[in-house]
């Protein structure tokens, strides 16, 4: 999927932090691939208290070049990843306030924030290791960029624009439930291939499926042109090809040469598949996404 060159982005949708907190730097050869699939293992607590750091705070690889400031258009979009995750938030409000709208609901915009490494959080100080994340304290999403490399490189992912940009509209999905209160119940029930905790994850990958089927019909606000040009089979395989890197099952069998479902959080590659053709294939309302009320998670 590309943006169409002469949609306009506000970098003001994003704040960048980049380099400007303090940072865990990856040495010792350990990758940052590897340190998220043991903090899905262990928790991110553990991870930091490793002390997996030489104190640089700066990952190789992870350096900033440019600002979000020049981040203009989607020309831009194309070219960086930081402006194609700007833009891709600024198309998922222009979708999901309008559709929202509809159920008698008001989409409030989440915050938008790169960082490097570690930053801090409503939910406490995070690190890179536990890949990109939704707080629901302070109602923000956030990206350590070097994940995307991550995504290619050690997860197998096909790396297509729209691999990334699925990612940050199932982050935004997480924001959705906020909004509807779907993901209530999952702190009591963390773990298990029936679990909560999974079910909210699949929703969130149907709700990013939603987003798919209109990107391209979406205007930016105060223009005619949509941010998004239409699909192609490419787009779609890129974004299947993302959410089968980082099913449950996968990681686990990367990591351990083991499946244990009974410990997973998120579904398996072939679940994170369905759901976000379920959204996509269906793309007209919020009930083809409840995961919830679901009786088998693998034929939505």
């Amino acid at each position: 999927m590309s943006f169409n060159n002469n949609a306009r982005l506000d970098s003001s949708r994003v704040s960048d932090r980049r380099g400007k907190g303090k940072g865990i730097a990856v040495g010792g050869g350990l990758g940052g691939g590897l340190l998220l699939i043991l903090s899905l293992f262990f928790g991110s607590d553990v991870i930091d208290g490793l002390g997996l750091s030489d104190g640089s705070g700066v990952a190789a690889g992870q350096a900033q070049s440019e600002s979000i400031d020049t981040c203009l258009n989607g020309e831009d979009a194309n070219e960086r990843l930081d402006c194609r995750i700007l833009g891709t938030a600024e198309s998922l409000d222009s979708f999901w306030a309008p559709y929202l709208d509809g159920y008698g609901l008001t989409y409030t915009e989440p915050g938008v924030v790169l960082f490097t490494d570690r930053t801090s959080t409503g939910c406490g100080s995070a690190t890179s290791a536990v890949g990109p994340f939704y707080c629901p304290a302070d109602e923000q999403t956030y990206y350590d960029t070097a994940f995307f490399s991550d995504l290619v490189t050690n997860y197998g992912s096909s790396g297509g624009p729209l691999a990334q940009e699925y990612v940050v509209a199932h982050e935004f999905g997480h924001h959705i439930q906020q909004i509807t209160g779907s993901s209530a119940g999952r702190n009591a029930d963390p773990q298990g291939a029936e679990s909560a905790s999974v079910r909210t994850e699949l929703q969130a990958d149907c709700y990013a499926g939603l987003w798919a089927r209109h990107a391209a019909d979406q205007p930016a606000p105060g223009s005619d042109v949509p941010f998004l040009a239409p699909f192609t089979e490419t787009d779609i395989s890129d974004a299947l090809s993302a959410a089968s890197a980082i099913g449950d099952d996968r990681i686990q069998a990367s990591a351990t040469g083991q499946v244990n479902p009974e410990s997973w959080t998120h579904g398996s590659s072939a679940q994170r598949q369905a759901w976000f053709l379920a959204g996509y294939n269906d793309g007209g309302s919020l009930e083809t996404c409840d995961t919830f009320s679901a009786s088998d998670l693998s034929n939505p």
